[in-house]
């Protein structure tokens, strides 16, 4: 859900909008909220990267004077190391919260 929020929602509306509806429910899940942040920010941003709505697809685009479909394909491999990265994140907390002293 978060992903596809991301695509086509600009993040910080996103997080203003669903910390208030998803943080009670991650931390009765038993998530911190630290951990639960990581989370949901890298999540929106995978999303800005994504086609076919992901905003910084769009901007790269006009920056670069590529049409969005070639940029699509140069982002593809970042997204898929950024998808790695999520999953490691997700479902092993020592990486997100490691350095926070949590």
């Amino acid at each position: 859900m978060l992903l596809f929020v991301g695509c086509v929602m600009e993040t910080s509306s996103a997080i203003l909008i669903l910390t208030p509806i998803l943080l009670p429910i991650a931390m009765e899940l038993g998530i911190e909220p630290i951990h639960f942040g990581i989370i949901v920010v890298m999540n929106l941003e995978i999303g800005m990267i994504t086609p076919p709505l992901g905003l910084n697809l769009f901007v790269a685009s006009g920056m670069s004077g590529m049409s969005v479909v070639g940029v699509a394909k140069a982002a593809l491999p970042s997204a898929l190391v950024l998808l790695a990265a999520l999953a490691l994140v997700t479902f092993v907390p020592f990486f997100a919260t490691a350095f926070v002293g949590s």
